[in-house]
């Protein structure tokens, strides 16, 4: 089980904090630092001193940090035309030497679109299934020839489809909780697929509908990994526990039931629930990063007991 360690900066985090973050979760041997794609805070918090935008960030991370993979959790549709997007995360890839991996998705928090004047499309998933074919087919296209595209959503006319990313294939997650069209976009451009703050049972229900797509499109269902995010607070004592769950606002009883809260041996026990329905990887979705020592029990009470 790959731990990986996911932040929500809109709430209220600086690049420096993020840094700190970043290093702290290379140190302690997570698999990734992944972030959300937001620009505007959720529930009652100020979210001083204001958003950061994710693939700047990760650009700096990219240099600032050495072996730890990079991404995002997931990047909006709806924020950059897919062509710009391709540009930036090659980029991102060439700085990090190899190390990006790309969460894209549709885009659905129509407050922060109305508070910085980006447009909020009616019609967003048909849009996400333009961008991935753009921006896989960009990346796909050899040095030398030239990519067309002609779509509903997007053109694109003799593009000289530069730069590459250093990896060979950049890992694109698709995720959601969607039956139908999900999966089956998942089994066509997907290298990873997540089901983010959901039960045993959704989660098992949802990974038998990808596998299925994607045995239904020719590829091995085995070919895509498949992850959760949830929330984590995790203590040593029940009133560490409880302490950690009230500086994100939370209440103990309801992380038990929807996230990872409790003991170290608690929380091993529920992630091997979501490892025994076909999770490979772990998604810590960590709200308070001033926290460090929260980064550092899980790594040393918990992830010993997953490897």
């Amino acid at each position: 089980m790959d731990l990986r360690v996911f932040t929500e900066p809109q709430q209220g985090a600086t690049y420096e904090t993020l840094l700190r973050v970043a290093k702290a979760a290379e140190e302690l041997n997570y698999g990734a630092f992944f972030r959300s794609d937001h620009y505007l805070h959720m529930g009652a918090v100020d979210g001083l001193p204001g958003p950061t935008d994710a693939w700047i960030t990760l650009a700096g991370l990219a240099r600032e940090t050495t072996r730890i993979r990079l991404g995002t959790l997931m990047t909006a549709g709806t924020f950059r035309l897919p062509g710009v997007l391709a540009i930036q995360v090659a980029q991102v890839d060439q700085m990090s030497g190899g190390r990006v991996e790309l969460g894209l998705g549709s885009g659905w928090y129509a407050e922060e679109h109305a508070a910085y004047g980006i447009p909020f499309p009616k019609e967003k998933f048909g849009r996400l299934e333009e961008q991935l074919a753009v921006v896989t087919g960009l990346w796909n296209t050899p040095v030398g020839e030239r990519f067309n595209y002609d779509g509903t959503y997007y053109q694109l006319s003799d593009s000289p489809a530069l730069p590459k990313p250093v990896q060979a294939r950049v890992p694109v997650l698709i995720g959601g909780h969607g039956a139908r069209r999900t999966p089956a976009l998942a089994a066509q451009y997907a290298d990873e697929f997540n089901i983010p703050f959901a039960s045993l049972a959704d989660t098992e229900r949802q990974f038998a509908r990808v596998r299925a797509a994607a045995e239904d499109r020719g590829r091995r269902a085995d070919d895509l990994v498949y992850s959760n995010a949830l929330v984590a607070c995790v203590g040593k004592t029940d009133a560490e526990v409880k302490r950690r769950a009230e500086a994100i606002g939370r209440d103990v009883d309801e992380l038990k039931a929807n996230g990872l809260a409790g003991s170290p041996a608690e929380v091993v026990e529920r992630i091997s629930a979501f490892r025994a329905v076909g999770s490979q990887r772990m998604y810590l979705q960590m709200l308070d990063l001033d926290d460090l020592d929260h980064l550092a029990l899980i790594a040393s009470d918990v992830m010993p007991q997953l490897s």
